[in-house]
C-alpha cells in the first residue's frame, strides 16, 4: 500500500504546482505533481514518467525524456489541471548504474534493446502498479495519457482506467535519432 507525504505548493519555470511524495512498499520514494481540482472529472490529463536523471539534471541528448516531462508540465499548465506520477524506475527500470553500462554497449554500437540484453535484462523492465494505485487513490478512472508507450496504455486500462492516448513527440537529434528508432520498431513505442 502506498503512503502519500502531506500536499506543498510547487513553483516551477512551467508553473506553479502541488506536490505529494509517494513511499511504496519496497522502499522506493516517488512524486506526485499535479495542479487543480481533478476529483470526478473525466479525461484527466496524465503523465506517467519515469525517472531520467540523465536528461532531467544533465541535460543529455541521449533521449527524449526531459522534454516529453517538460511538455506534460505545460499541457497540464495550460489545461489548468492534471497529474505527473514520477516513477523512480532509471533506465527503463534497470537502475543508473546499469543505464550508463547501456550507454558505453551504445557507444559501441549497440542499439537500446541490444545493449540491455547483452547487460542481462529485457528492453523493459518498467512497471506501473504505483501508477494504477495512485490514480485509484485519486479516484481518477478515465485520463489523457501524454505517452508514446503502449505499455502504460496496456497497463492502465487492464487495471479498469479508460485512457484517450495524447501523443507526445518531438524530432529526434543526432544523439538520439537511432535510439527512438529501436524504441519505435523494437518496443512499438507509438512515434
Amino acid at each position: 500500500m502506498l503512503r502519500f507525504s502531506s500536499a506543498a505548493e510547487f513553483p516551477t519555470h512551467r508553473g506553479t504546482f502541488r506536490v505529494r511524495a509517494i513511499w511504496d512498499p519496497t522502499g522506493s520514494e516517488h512524486l506526485l505533481v499535479y495542479k487543480g481540482d481533478f476529483a470526478g472529472k473525466r479525461d484527466v490529463p496524465v503523465r506517467i514518467h519515469s525517472e531520467c536523471r540523465t536528461s532531467e539534471v544533465f541535460q543529455s541528448l541521449r533521449c527524449d525524456c526531459r522534454e516529453q516531462l517538460e511538455a506534460a508540465l505545460d499541457y497540464i499548465e495550460s489545461e489548468g489541471f492534471g497529474i505527473i506520477i514520477y516513477l523512480r524506475q532509471e533506465g527503463r527500470g534497470i537502475g543508473l548504474f546499469n543505464k550508463i553500462e547501456a550507454y558505453a554497449l551504445q557507444d559501441r554500437g549497440l542499439d537500446t534493446v541490444a545493449a540491455n540484453g547483452e547487460l542481462g535484462f529485457e528492453a523493459d523492465l518498467r512497471t506501473y502498479e504505483n501508477a494504477v494505485e495512485v490514480l485509484r487513490y485519486l479516484d481518477v478512472r478515465s485520463v489523457r495519457l501524454l505517452t508514446n508507450n503502449p505499455n502504460k496504455i496496456d497497463a492502465l486500462g487492464k487495471n479498469g482506467v479508460a485512457v484517450r492516448r495524447i501523443p507526445i513527440q518531438f524530432t529526434p537529434n543526432s544523439h538520439n535519432a537511432s535510439y527512438l528508432l529501436a524504441k519505435k520498431q523494437m518496443m512499438k513505442h507509438l512515434l
